[in-house]
């Protein structure tokens, strides 16, 4: 049904607006109405995805297609988020990026199926959590960087305020990036045992990349736990774990996939 990505993204954005309208006007959770368009928007996000895999004959898992299945994650997890953790602020960032990721993948992606074992899927689909999850974290190192800033400063806008205190977010943030390392050492692992040749031509780059990040990810929550390190060394190496990882995984398929294709 060509007419669900933009239900989808109209859902995703006009919750992101009357979010935006929630936090501007001091009252910091989003309204009940904004909270089911996020959910209509995410069930829809998915259906669009599951109604194109049977007529691939499989899972599209390229690249306009990984970048929405990463948005959908990071939608899922913002909304539950935002019932859970007090967090509602993060949905007016995440929805929009997610309403974009799914029309520039129902505009450019459909890409051939590919021929992947159960074995396979499921190292590709602990990968897509991974990122969701990750960067979720990452946004959340954002914030918590905003937040230390702004109480340095002494000025606090409505947006800071609508953040739970500086120690939630902290402590959210390695609590996500707990979760998020969990699933990245399971995608190493499934690699490593179902993946043949796994520093073949094409993957040598994305393997050493996202090994590099999950060891800076690894360190991060080591010291965390051993030494304390909070403020702006997490956030510095959260960025830069992230940053590797989406150099890993779409750096290295935007190249394969939409450079060196039209080459």
């Amino acid at each position: 049904m060509p007419f669900l990505p933009y239900l989808a993204a109209v859902a995703y954005l006009v919750s992101a607006v009357l979010g935006v309208r929630a936090v501007a006007g001091g009252e910091g959770r989003l309204p009940p109405v904004a909270t089911a368009l996020a959910v209509v928007a995410v069930v829809l996000h998915a259906t669009d995805h599951l109604l194109v895999w049977p007529r691939a004959h499989g899972a599209d898992l390229h690249f306009f297609s990984a970048l929405s299945l990463v948005g959908l994650g990071m939608a899922a997890l913002s909304t539950a988020l935002a019932r859970l953790r007090n967090l509602d602020a993060l949905g007016v960032i995440i929805y929009p990026l997610a309403a974009v990721m799914l029309l520039l993948y129902h505009h450019f992606g459909h890409g051939r199926e590919l021929e992947l074992d159960w074995r396979l899927l499921l190292h590709a689909w602990l990968a897509l959590l991974a990122y969701a999850t990750l960067a979720i974290a990452a946004l959340l190192a954002i914030l918590l960087w905003l937040q230390e800033r702004a109480l340095r400063r002494r000025r606090f806008g409505p947006w800071l305020r609508a953040l739970p205190p500086l120690t939630q977010t902290e402590t959210l943030l390695f609590d996500t990036l707990g979760v998020g390392f969990a699933l990245l050492s399971a995608t190493l692992l499934t690699g490593a045992l179902f993946v043949h040749d796994l520093f073949s031509q094409h993957l040598w780059h994305k393997t050493v990349l996202s090994v590099l990040s999950w060891i800076v990810f690894g360190v991060l929550l080591v010291g965390r736990w051993r030494y304390g390190w909070r403020g702006a060394k997490a956030v510095r190496l959260t960025l830069l774990a992230m940053a590797l990882l989406l150099l890993a995984f779409f750096g290295s398929k935007f190249v394969q996939e939409l450079v060196l294709a039209q080459a």
